[in-house]
């Protein structure tokens, strides 16, 4: 093989890890892309779509995003991939509802939503047809304007990296923040003030407020262990759907841009 043709593989290689972080830790998309079975997430589908989120606004159930060609996404193209990612649009022109975080997904950088879907190509396919979302509120007829650049953020601006990681990678903000009017996160005026309830097989859970006003004097340490973990400071576990089996994985450097970044937000009661 070339120099150039090792080059190329070694830059596909990367892309496809970059991928993978972002699927498997920092996005969690199996949180949700994983079927449920009664020990837990059923890591033989992974990422094979059908566990059902029901609340009152919708009935839910994730898409099948492995490559499986008939009930996955193996049969769409890069740029269709991406398009439903980033847009909420499926190949047919069909819209995609929430919880899906279209107002977040929207600020995926280029290189990072073209390492997304590298990495999907390569997850093992798993044929499992899922059934459709049923919603009792009204969808827009498209979430965005179609979606031409968005550049990547500068990871040296610790601050403005964070935001990045908690908002269009890894939403946390868009459980932490409490629904405006119209069914959506209220981002302009409660960013982050939590109380969002989330009900399931635990009870109901309450997402807690993440700024400064809810972390109080919470050490980086102490953030970073209920992040990675799910333990609170005082030692009480924490619970679904926080995706601490993925959020383990969250690199030294990213954590500390995410908690640098929470530490910015306006504080909230």
């Amino acid at each position: 093989m070339s120099i150039f043709g090792v080059a190329s593989t070694a830059l596909a290689d990367a892309q496809v890890e970059r991928g993978r972080y972002l699927v498997e830790v920092i996005g969690a998309c199996g949180n949700c892309h994983t079927p449920m079975g009664p020990e837990g997430p059923d890591t033989s589908r992974h990422l094979a779509g059908g566990m059902v989120i029901d609340m009152d606004v919708f009935r839910a159930v994730p898409a099948n995003i492995t490559p499986d060609p008939e009930t996955g996404i193996g049969a769409w193209s890069d740029v269709e991939i991406a398009r439903a990612i980033r847009e909420g649009v499926r190949p047919d022109g069909s819209l995609i509802g929430p919880p899906m975080p279209y107002p977040l997904y929207h600020g995926i950088a280029d290189d990072d939503l073209m390492a997304i879907v590298a990495y999907l190509r390569t997850v093992p396919p798993v044929v499992n047809e899922t059934e459709p979302s049923v919603y009792n509120i009204p969808l827009p007829p498209a979430w965005t304007d179609p979606i031409a650049s968005v550049p990547a953020p500068d990871p040296s601006d610790q601050v403005a990296y964070g935001a990045y990681l908690a908002g269009p990678v890894g939403h946390c903000v868009e459980c932490h923040t409490p629904m405006g009017e119209h069914g959506h996160p209220d981002f302009e005026h409660r960013l982050g003030a939590g109380g969002f309830e989330f009900p399931g097989p635990w009870g109901v859970s309450v997402a807690a407020n993440i700024t400064p006003t809810g972390l109080g004097d919470w050490s980086d340490a102490e953030i970073a262990r209920a992040i990675r973990e799910g333990v609170s400071r005082d030692d009480r576990p924490l619970m679904p759907p926080m995706a601490f089996a993925y959020y383990k994985g969250i690199s030294e450097p990213d954590m500390a841009a995410i908690i640098a970044y929470l530490r910015s937000l306006p504080p909230m009661e």
